[in-house]
């Protein structure tokens, strides 16, 4: 459904929940402004209703979360029922038949799917401990502390998980505070002018290179970048890093916690490159709507953790949450009984063609990139060079509109699109109307 109702944004209720807000959570944390933001009330497909009773259509799905819709009946129903039953276990001691369901799921649908024997998994909470989850184990497999990560990668902003975040903006402030076992070097882009050969051995030759040095036991990478601004690699890139890593005896994590369950068009980033990882992180999309994430790995790597002795060395008190996995394993069963791959790709071309007119206009549009629904336009100023203060403009005026949209990128510049998958061809011209009434 499109928009309605949309009068002043943010409405009274809105600004009276931001001034109330503002004195009782960190200022860091929510951005405030005159126009900026409106309080979700409830959601539904496409749609978000704020305190104001204002109508959005939601091209963020919620970071990446709802590729389903919001609170889809099937799932919605699941989570009636199981919380009704048990909503809380003791994941690491008395688990529950959800979680063993859960880890089985997830192997077949990751190392069984891709014929390579099974997977055995770390349950987290989010996707930032999901992604430690890996990187404990890619020491525990191979002894070596060091991790090669690429710049603009995003991968949360706990300790570890910041350790190796590529983007000085969340790590220049607590770098004090951070190891020095990550290891950065650039994430290419397919939009590269340069001669592929070229930028394969330069590549090449900065990889060797750290892995020479003996300590590297990990390549953390996102198939194709999330919040870096939808920046997918070149053909050459993943398999480059799964012959180095096998040649070095190092552990290939792939996150894929935003590009995971058909985000990009395949059930997994990595699908397009047919490049098997030795560990994958998982969440967002995972459960629709329920902080749960997932470290899945190879049978064999996973197997370098030792045996519990009855306390386990890495755990929490929600492992493996029994609503969470319920809850997960609804979405996963509804993902591939509704064969999205088919449905994504046709979005993806109304969606594209869409901004592709848009881009047509010229300045302040740069490039689009990205696959699937996972779709970036670049703010642009006169000279080509990023704009994220016009970028911003652009958010907000949507917002009033009654279109909500994030940026993404280093340079805060790049317009981010990732909505639901039912995202409809009347909503698609919606949003185009929007974006060229706000240049």
């Amino acid at each position: 459904m499109l928009p309605e109702l949309i009068t002043s944004i943010p409405g009274p209720r809105s600004r009276a929940l931001a001034t109330r807000l503002r004195d009782h959570e960190s200022r860091n944390v929510t951005f405030l402004s005159p126009g900026f933001p409106v309080f979700w009330q409830r959601a539904h497909g496409t749609n978000v209703w704020d305190a104001d009773g204002n109508r959005f259509l939601d091209l963020t799905s919620g970071f990446g979360v709802a590729s389903l819709g919001y609170t889809p009946d099937v799932i919605v129903q699941a989570m009636q029922a199981q919380a009704a039953t048990l909503y809380h276990a003791m994941g690491d001691v008395h688990p529950t038949e959800e979680k063993v369901e859960l880890c089985a799921t997830l192997s077949k649908l990751t190392f069984e799917s891709w014929s390579v024997g099974s997977g055995k998994t770390i349950l987290t909470n989010s996707g930032s401990e999901a992604v430690e989850a890996a990187l404990k184990t890619a020491f525990v497999a191979t002894g070596k502390p060091g991790v090669i990560a690429f710049r603009g990668g995003y991968h949360g902003l706990g300790y570890g998980a910041l350790t190796v975040t590529g983007n000085d903006f969340f790590r220049s402030r607590f770098s004090p505070q951070l190891a020095e076992w990550a290891h950065f070097v650039p994430y290419p882009s397919e939009h590269d002018p340069r001669d592929p050969l070229e930028c394969s051995r330069e590549m090449e030759e900065l990889l060797r290179a750290a892995l020479q040095r003996g300590t590297i036991g990990a390549i953390l990478v996102e198939p194709i970048q999330g919040r870096g601004g939808e920046v997918v690699p070149p053909e050459w890139f993943l398999p480059l890093l799964r012959v180095l890593a096998d040649e070095f005896k190092a552990v290939l994590i792939f996150d894929e916690i935003f590009t995971g369950f058909y985000r990009t068009g395949k059930r997994f980033a990595c699908d397009h490159w047919e490049v098997v990882p030795d560990l994958v992180c998982l969440g967002k999309a995972l459960t629709s709507g329920f902080p749960l994430a997932a470290c899945v790995g190879r049978a064999a790597v996973m197997d370098a953790w030792p045996p519990s002795d009855g306390e386990a060395i890495h755990t929490s008190t929600f492992l493996g949450n029994p609503l969470g996995c319920r809850m997960a394993l609804t979405a996963l069963e509804e993902m591939e009984r509704r064969n999205l791959a088919p449905k994504v790709h046709g979005v993806n071309k109304l969606l594209r063609a869409m901004l592709q007119q848009v881009q047509g206009h010229g300045k302040p549009w740069g490039a689009i990139r990205g696959r699937g629904l996972m779709l970036g336009l670049e703010v642009v100023d006169t000279h080509g060079k990023p704009d994220s203060a016009r970028a911003g403009r652009f958010i907000e005026s949507l917002l009033a509109k009654g279109v909500i949209i994030l940026s993404g990128s280093p340079e805060r510049n790049t317009l981010s699109f990732t909505p639901p998958f039912d995202l409809s061809a009347e909503e698609i011209a919606f949003v185009g109307n929007a974006l060229a009434e706000a240049m």
